[in-house]
């Protein structure tokens, strides 16, 4: 498992975590780029070899050197006390959920998490060992405070949440959770923490599915945690060890790889997703939409509480019936159909129609890349231009 060494705390600024900690030069032969350990087993100390006593390794499944790094940069970015990296987001996700989970346990949980997520809950969770659930917008602590039951052992928070953006007061929800001795986990794969870093108020765990934008070039699957030591160790030696879902060293060196650009991919992300929501705000063909930190922006108070800045994830609804929406997903050149984001390319996909979470039925979700802006606009004009204005 990774833990923050003393000489990583002397690393305080994101970008010079992201450059040097972990990174033992003296370690590794003065290579500036750490080394793969590739390898699934490292042997002990026995007296006859040159191995120093007390090596922490053995087993890949259960921790590795080159995801150690990883580990300690996610770490010092979200401000704990360790991390833990996992072959998924949804590995990190539920290893996180099941660390505050019993039998007959009860969840209040945001009504626009990672569909994924929601699955866990609903679909698992419940049917498999009891557990109770309730569904909150999240906007409203209050709301969140009333849904707790006697058995609440979790709340768990997205924010901005997935679709439609929706945040939480942090501050407010953690301080209720920790009177009562609820659990709190956060998905903050949206915010990153360049943006936010949710464990400095209050909450417990958090959570990235770390394929978006820490890697950022959408070549990894991986997710990560990062929280306080006793929670690191509890999950390190249980869940993450039991369910065999430790990341590979290759991709541990590849997520490692990716952080290195992320703040400057970040700051370009949100000026090019800037310019587009502007486009679409001052837009005939569309309703509405959805991107914290916008003019528009239901929440921009929250926002501009908890977040030092934006990305390139955005929603909008579109004018016209189902089948004319659909079309003007067909006709995007730049914008490609695919379901995540978080890398450089610009992406597009239908995400409406969850009545009970009071998501539109024609919301589209976009993923503004790298690209130029000019043209990702332009690509937009050309696709909504058939639709008909709004009323």
């Amino acid at each position: 498992m990774a833990f923050l060494t003393e000489g990583d705390r002397k690393y305080t600024t994101p970008e010079d975590i992201i450059a040097h900690v972990g990174d033992e030069y003296g370690k590794f032969m003065g290579a500036i780029v750490p080394p793969i350990f590739q390898n699934s087993l490292f042997v002990r100390y026995n007296g006859a070899n040159d191995i120093p006593e007390g090596n922490p390794y053995a087993y890949t499944r259960v921790s590795n050197p080159t995801t150690d790094i990883a580990e300690r940069k996610v770490a010092a970015l979200e401000g704990g006390d360790g991390a833990l990296c996992f072959s998924s987001g949804m590995g990190a996700i539920s290893s996180a959920v099941m660390h505050f989970v019993r039998t007959g346990c009860h969840i209040v949980l945001v009504d626009t998490a990672y569909g994924p997520t929601m699955q866990l809950i609903r679909d698992y969770l419940c049917k498999k060992f009891a557990v109770e659930y309730t569904l909150v917008h999240g906007t409203d602590t209050q709301e969140i405070i009333d849904a707790v039951r006697p058995n609440t052992t979790l709340i768990y928070l997205e924010s901005p949440s997935s679709v439609v953006f929706r945040m939480q007061d942090l501050d407010a929800v953690t301080a209720f959770a920790r009177e009562k001795g609820i659990g709190t986990v956060i998905d903050n794969s949206y915010a990153t923490p360049i943006n936010q870093q949710p464990l400095k108020h209050g909450v417990d765990i958090v959570c990235h599915t770390a394929s978006k934008y820490l890697g950022g070039h959408s070549d990894i699957v991986a997710g990560v945690i990062a929280s306080r030591r006793e929670i690191i160790e509890s999950i390190q030696s249980t869940e993450r060890a039991l369910y065999g879902s430790n990341m590979d060293p290759h991709q541990s060196w590849l997520l490692i790889r990716g952080m290195r650009t992320l703040i400057v991919r970040l700051r370009q992300h949100a000026a090019n997703a800037a310019k587009v929501a502007e486009y679409l705000e001052n837009s005939k063909k569309v309703l509405k939409v959805f991107y914290p930190g916008s003019r528009t922006y239901a929440q921009n108070e929250l926002y501009h509480k908890y977040m030092s800045g934006g990305n390139g994830l955005m929603s909008f609804v579109p004018s016209g019936t189902a089948e004319e929406v659909r079309a003007f997903t067909t006709r995007l050149h730049m914008f490609q159909n695919g379901v995540s984001w978080g890398g450089f390319e610009s992406l597009c996909v239908t995400a409406g129609g969850i009545p009970e979470a009071e998501v539109p039925k024609n919301l589209i979700r976009l993923h503004v890349g790298l690209e130029n802006v000019d043209t990702l606009i332009a690509d937009l004009d050309q696709a909504l231009a058939p639709l008909p204005d709004k009323e």
